[in-house]
């Protein structure tokens, strides 16, 4: 691949999608370099100039209690980020989590309300910057000029951007600096202004009162709630932490810690700063006041000299305080791209935008097109905004929080559906999972609807108002903000399309219901793999087999998406037709391995213009699947495997389980060594568990995956179904990365009464024997009007097998849903059906059965083979 003048792609494509494996660089940050990305994400001086002046004119001198306010929120989310992160360290972070949750929609609107509030942001940071360097060189003619300050924020970005292509350290130092920098200025800020206010105040200075930590002092809900939203905004960026986390030293832990102490610091920096600014300018609307709208958008311009001075002294530090502000918008801004590259990133390995995204640089090991792309993003809307005003520009700012209310509310409820199964493991879950998570998100929640539907859509709201069809004039904040979620909402089916025509498919080819066996009692649980896998091809099967036998079967099909589900309807298909001609489990896996290295050569040998360029490896070689058939009269069940699929026995007097060691087989495909068969005799009421891999993916081991599925399934007998509950509650807490089957069974033995058998001398005399014993046991049973065709049936099949084989042979009667009649002697070769000519003396026997039964085949023994037919039973008179 080529790009950027011709110039040679360093990228390559993210090797997995699980957790380290997608190729960032790992272990590259520690606990204070996640604190320095969430604080410098946050931008704090930028957010405190840019929100405290709109703050102010809402809520007045409540500001510091409706900045403490905003953080319960934050820090409840907080709290579900750090719990889903430590389920499951993903940098797409909203996105993987809402979509293993919630599913493939779900997580596309969270991964785009992230994009939109990050895009958007971008692009007036961007300003900020370029504002702000045009006044710290003294150039503020250049500062008020549209198309320098969108010159100069199209450079920033392509200068961060860059910073950010070169390394997840080389930007981390870069935060450093800046944020040491922001942070000391707002100290000495802080600290100047209340020294001020108390020993040579202004005239609009204020003592710092109790009354502004009263929140029911505030004004108005409608002033609140668009106090907190602002304030929602002023907190967002702490989880950066969480979009880094596979580029962290122990990523399910140090994210989470340094979020909370990161929304924890800025509390504490927002509290003190808005009340000391507030102490020194007051609430006024002229001058210096903090609700004068002229510097609502940029309450530190204004007073950088008033609190520091005009001497050299202040006007160095006011100068200082210029810096400040630009180097937090510069470390706002390049926080900004780490994590919208990252989801994006993740987006892409996860098959929800195109896969160019999720390349990575081969030495900077940094996403190649998900950084590059999302810049030119950025520098897209910012020329998209500022080529209608500044006013657009603005008012973009508000709709942020829209976007960012969505996606923390989506966030807080995936964390309380996403372990709702553990919540009530203990009362840490419950806090921590469920309720501090929920609460937050219901809170955000709120926050979105009244904001949008009410704040927002307020014509007179903000700078710009639209006329909308059939609704009139609304404000111009609701229709940005709502306008943008509503794109993604459009480019929805587009982009889940193919995860969810994989999983209709995959979901049409298993079956739909387990209906009733005389043989065992079954139930079953598919899971399959979120999107960022894609659907995979798992399946399970019970197969009704001759005899009141049953076929139980698990398989793990290689790869994803629609070719995995396909690959997956053509074995289960393959293993089906198999398994009714009645073969042995290793013979049955055999021949399902030529099928599969039948239909790979064809697939290698189609002419050069069918083949793709690159022709994809069939998804059926490498195939892992367990065969096992249970016999209800024997009480024997054998069994053969391909691959890794395992199964668990539970003893039915004891309730222990053990796992027995099946004989290894090669995958699929693979080739390698024979299939070998094992047979294991089960008392009556025994429980059989087949699985996949995929059941045991999140535990640590497999050996600890079995443990724990033993310790689900031992114990008193439970129901099958609650059994299969249980046993994902425990063992998938959360999504999976893969699909996951799981099928249990509980085995039965035929009622004596039900079956008869017989076993037969080869002496012609005893055809008439047995028929007379036939018809006895089928007067026994009250099926008297079976009884002229089984006797025709079984003289015709002891017949053959008395002058063709010789030997001994054996006859049995099984009464079920049909009249099962089966005939075994010691031969090896089955007859054929044929139509016999007019001058044939054979032939015609075999022909009659079949006419006269339902149902009839032959299966091979290891002693011969079995020639069974089936019957329909007379129905029952009705009323």
């Amino acid at each position: 691949m080529r790009h950027f003048a011709g110039a040679e792609s360093a990228g390559r494509p993210a090797p997995g999608t699980g957790v380290g494996r997608k190729g960032l660089k790992s272990d590259a940050l520690g606990l204070i370099s996640s604190v320095v990305m969430g604080l410098a994400s946050s931008g704090p001086a930028y957010s405190l100039a840019a929100t405290l002046g709109i703050i102010v004119t809402g809520v007045g001198l409540q500001t510091p209690i409706v900045t403490m306010l905003a953080f319960i929120p934050m820090l409840l989310v907080a709290y579900a980020f750090r719990e889903l992160n430590a389920s499951n360290a993903d940098c797409g972070t909203t996105f993987t989590w809402a979509t293993r949750t919630f599913g493939p929609h779900a997580g596309w609107m969270g991964g785009w309300g992230l994009i939109v509030a990050n895009i958007i942001v971008m692009a007036n940071l961007a300003v900020i910057a370029a504002a702000y360097g045009f006044r710290l060189v003294g150039l503020d003619g250049l500062a008020e000029s549209r198309l320098w300050t969108t010159v100069a924020g199209v450079a920033w970005i392509a200068v961060l951007t860059a910073i950010c292509y070169v390394g997840i350290e080389f930007s981390t130092a870069v935060q450093r600096w800046l944020l040491c920098l922001e942070v000391l200025m707002l100290t000495v800020f802080a600290v100047a202004a209340l020294v001020r206010v108390y020993t040579d105040p202004p005239p609009t200075a204020l003592h710092v009162s109790a009354s502004w930590f009263n929140p029911f002092e505030v004004p108005s809900a409608r002033a609140l709630t668009s106090g907190v939203l602002v304030g929602v905004f002023m907190y967002w960026g702490w989880d950066t932490a969480f979009s880094v986390n596979e580029e962290t030293i122990d990523s399910t832990r140090v994210p989470g810690r340094a979020a909370v102490l990161s929304t924890v610091l800025l509390l504490i920096t927002y509290v003190l700063v808005s009340t000391s600014a507030q102490a020194f300018a007051g609430v006024g609307t002229t001058g210096i006041g903090l609700a004068n709208t002229q510097n609502s958008d940029d309450v530190f311009s204004g007073l950088g000299e008033a609190v520091f001075g005009s001497d050299e002294t202040g006007l160095f530090l006011s100068r200082m305080l210029i810096l400040m502000v630009l180097t937090s918008a510069l470390a706002s801004a390049e926080t900004t791209i780490l994590p919208l590259a990252r989801t994006v990133f993740s987006m892409a390995v996860h098959k929800a935008v195109p896969a160019r995204f999720a390349r990575i640089h081969r030495r900077y090991l940094t996403p190649t097109w998900g950084t590059i792309g999302m810049g030119a993003a950025s520098i897209a809307v910012l020329l998209l905004l500022t080529s209608f005003s500044r006013n657009v520009l603005a008012d973009s700012i508000d709709s942020v929080g829209l976007a960012i209310a969505f996606q923390y509310g989506l966030t807080g409820f995936a964390c309380v559906w996403y372990h709702r199964r553990i919540l009530t493991r203990n009362g840490r879950d419950l806090v921590f999972k469920g309720l501090l998570p929920g609460l937050g998100g219901l809170i955000m929640l709120l926050l979105f609807v009244y904001a949008a539907f009410v704040v927002y859509a307020d014509p007179d709201y903000g700078t710009t108002s639209v006329d909308l069809p059939l609704i009139g004039r609304t404000g111009g904040v609701t229709v940005l903000g709502l306008g943008a979620l509503l794109i993604g909402v459009l480019l929805m089916p587009v982009v889940t399309r193919g995860h969810s025509v994989a999983l209709k498919l995959q979901r049409s080819l298993l079956p739909r219901r387990l209906p009733p066996y005389t043989a065992v009692d079954a139930a079953s649980r598919y899971v399959p793999a979120d999107s960022g896998s894609g659907v995979g091809g798992d399946w399970y099967d019970v197969i009704p087999l001759s005899g009141t036998r049953v076929g139980l079967v698990v398989g793990d099909v290689l790869g994803h998406g629609l070719r995995a589900a396909a690959t997956m309807g053509r074995l289960r298909t393959g293993v089906r037709v198999l398994a009714r001609l009645d073969l042995a489990p290793d013979e049955l896996l055999s021949r399902l391995a030529d099928l599969v290295e039948q239909s790979a050569h064809e697939g290698m040998a189609a002419p050069a213009p069918v083949r793709r360029r690159r022709p994809h490896t069939d998804e059926a070689r490498g195939v892992s699947c367990l065969y096992a058939v249970y016999d209800p009269v024997s009480g024997k069940c054998s069994l053969a495997r391909a691959g890794d699929p395992a199964l668990a026995v539970v003893d039915a007097h004891t309730g222990a389980v053990h796992c027995p060691q099946l004989p290894q087989g090669p995958p699929l495909g693979i080739g390698g060594v024979p299939y070998r068969g094992t047979e294991l005799e089960l008392a009556p009421g025994s429980l059989l568990a087949l699985f996949t891999d995929g059941l045991l993916q999140a535990a640590d081991s497999r050996d600890v995956g079995l443990a724990r599925l033993c310790q689900v399934l031992a114990g008193e007998p439970a129901p099958l179904e609650a059994l299969c509950d249980r046993a994902v509650t425990v063992l998938l807490p959360g999504a999976v990365d893969v699909d996951a089957t799981l099928l249990v069974v509980r085995t039965r033995r035929l009622d004596r009464n039900r079956f008869a058998e017989w076993a037969l001398l080869p002496d012609p005399a005893a055809v008439g024997s047995i028929r007379t014993a036939v018809s006895k046991q089928l007067g026994d049973w009250g099926l008297d009007d079976l009884q002229f065709t089984t006797e025709l049936i079984v003289s015709e099949l002891v017949t053959n097998a008395i002058r063709y084989v010789g030997g001994p042979c054996q006859v049995r009667l099984i009464r079920d849903r049909s009249l099962i009649c089966e005939v075994s002697d010691h031969g090896h070769t089955s007859p054929n059906l044929r139509h016999a000519a007019n001058d044939d003396e054979g032939g015609r026997g075999l022909y009659i059965i079949a006419q006269m039964t339902h149902r009839w085949g032959t299966r091979y023994t290891p002693t011969g083979k079995t020639i069974w037919t089936e019957q329909d039973l007379p129905r029952p008179d009705g009323p």
